[in-house]
């Protein structure tokens, strides 16, 4: 079966890093020019020590004295204000970096963006160090595919290399990366399995089951499903 595209395979390799001991202005400056939302800080490895995000500069701003006098002094807790005072990126940045590894899927990158509320992140190799960056955007890359090859890789891999069932068994219709499965299996227990796996496939948003079968080897009880097409009274 085909492999599901990793992070390795996503990621942004040309990567805009900094030192400790780079300055406020510089990391600024490197995020404009970039157009970027966070930078690595590495050390004199590449290894990843932290992250100054867009979030850690603007707590400087927010820190200083209101031009107009209308505003009252913010309170800040105490790591925030230590920031807030900062210069560099090591009292800036974030720390300890929290990082992806090349051969992460999408899923598990995503659950870890979502847990830590980042938006991007670095990426080391076995040695700990920064190899890329990958971001939400480079995630939804894999929402990217056409239909056609999303309809190709469940009919040929899931289906008929992986699962042994006749090409002309099941019908795969793709549309906008929505799954339409209609067609006859042998035994039930096969549905929860053509299920899960096609929604595993790289690119598809949903899946929809249209699906009949001629078996119903669970054996819960002697009752039959009434639109199955093994129902006796039918």
């Amino acid at each position: 079966m085909k492999q599901h595209r990793t992070v390795g395979d996503l990621m942004t390799t040309a990567v805009v890093r900094v030192q400790p001991g780079t300055s406020f202005m510089e990391i600024a400056r490197l995020l404009a020019e970039y157009d970027i939302t966070a930078v690595p800080v590495v050390d004199s490895d590449e290894r990843p020590v932290g992250v100054v995000s867009e979030a850690d500069l603007l707590r400087k701003q927010a820190a200083l004295p209101d031009p107009a006098g209308l505003l009252p002094a913010p309170h800040q807790p105490p790591a925030d204000l230590a920031k807030a005072r900062a210069t560099t990126a090591e009292g800036l940045m974030t720390s300890p970096a929290v990082v992806a590894r090349q051969e992460w899927t999408v899923v598990e990158t995503a659950r870890v963006m979502e847990a830590h509320r980042v938006k991007r992140l670095p990426v080391v190799d076995e040695a700990g160090r920064l190899t890329g960056v990958i971001s939400r955007g480079d995630l939804l890359r894999v929402f990217m595919r056409r239909d056609r090859a999303i309809q190709e890789e469940i009919r040929e891999d899931v289906l008929t290399r992986t699962l042994g069932l006749a090409p002309s068994s099941i019908t795969v219709e793709v549309t906008d990366g929505h799954v339409v499965l209609s067609g006859t299996v042998e035994r039930r227990s096969l549905l929860p399995v053509i299920m899960r796996l096609c929604r595993g496939v790289d690119g598809v948003v949903g899946v929809s089951d249209r699906l009949d079968y001629r078996i119903d080897d669970y054996r819960i009880d002697d009752h039959r499903d009434d639109h199955r097409i093994d129902d006796p009274s039918s």
